[in-house]
């Protein structure tokens, strides 16, 4: 049995490939990388190493060739880069004959109006149209994603937002990485849906629990779209940038991660660590 990771050097891939070698032997496993030289610590342990580019279908029919058991970590970018990229994934995948499929979606996917859902809903009818068997992991929310608004937090800034009372599932990045593995490597996950999120809070919620890990209290800022681009603009953010954290805050705010699901529990055997405890491990890195 050959299992391969896409996308093993990034933040999410490199913590799966992490929770697989716990349990996994090192020569059952492969990477799909575009730069093998940042997989060479991953060779080093006995993992075979193999170029792979979404944006070039013809190195993955190698990258792909001999595997049973696939995890197609979906890719960065714009959203129509992302269609193509994961449609090349799901046609070599197709051409390869692998087994099994897996693909980090997002929550609730193919009913989200998220502006982030289309490269995930063109992925799943795909791997749905291949016929091939499948695991759909609908990743909620990354906690590690509230790192740069954490961090303004602890120089002093309010938590601003203009999501309004919308709800999101966090989770630490590790415990998604952690049930990605549990998919890929063990049995009975075939034709499987999985919304993977934490309790769901509101941002009041999340900022008062912030605000007790960092021991002071967090003033939330509710503010309209408009100010929100313009108070990320004041603290940095790119321009090109805005639109998309915009964006984001707009399909909180209409309900798209209020996604209430037990499915960690289900595959790790226990819940997503509750937040407060989750906030103290991200400041304790971070700080």
């Amino acid at each position: 049995m050959k299992l391969l990771v896409t996308g093993a050097t990034g933040k999410l891939g490199s913590k799966v490939v992490e929770a697989l070698l716990e349990t996994v032997p090192a020569d059952q496993l492969a990477v799909s990388v575009r730069n093998p030289e940042k997989a060479e610590g991953l060779r080093a342990r006995g993992v075979e190493v193999r170029q792979g580019d979404f944006d070039q279908p013809e190195t993955l029919d190698a990258a792909f060739a001999g595997i049973d058991r696939l995890l197609i970590i979906s890719a960065d970018g714009d959203n129509e880069a992302r269609i193509r990229q994961h449609t090349n994934a799901v046609a070599a995948a197709e051409r390869a004959q692998v087994k099994f499929i897996a693909y980090t979606s997002i929550g609730n996917a193919r009913d989200s109006k998220m502006f982030l859902a289309p490269p995930h809903q063109a992925a799943e009818e795909a791997i749905l149209k291949t016929g091939i068997p499948y695991s759909f992991l609908r990743n909620n929310w990354y906690l590690e994603n509230e790192i740069p608004s954490i961090q303004g937090v602890m120089a002093g800034a309010p938590w601003v937002t203009s999501a309004g009372t919308g709800k999101i599932g966090w989770a630490l990045q590790q415990e998604y990485a952690e049930a990605a593995a549990i998919v890929l490597a063990g049995n009975g996950h075939e034709n499987t849906v999985y919304e993977l999120s934490g309790k769901l809070l509101t941002q009041e919620e999340f900022a008062a629990a912030l605000g007790t890990v960092l021991g002071k209290e967090v003033a939330v800022q509710q503010v309209d779209d408009e100010t929100y681009a313009e108070i990320m603009k004041g603290a940095g953010v790119p321009e090109f940038l805005l639109p998309f954290l915009v964006a984001i805050q707009q399909g909180i705010r209409e309900g798209e991660l209020e996604v209430e699901s037990n499915d960690f529990e289900k595959l790790l055997g226990r819940p997503a660590t509750p937040v407060n405890e989750a906030l103290s491990q991200l400041v304790n890195q971070i700080s």
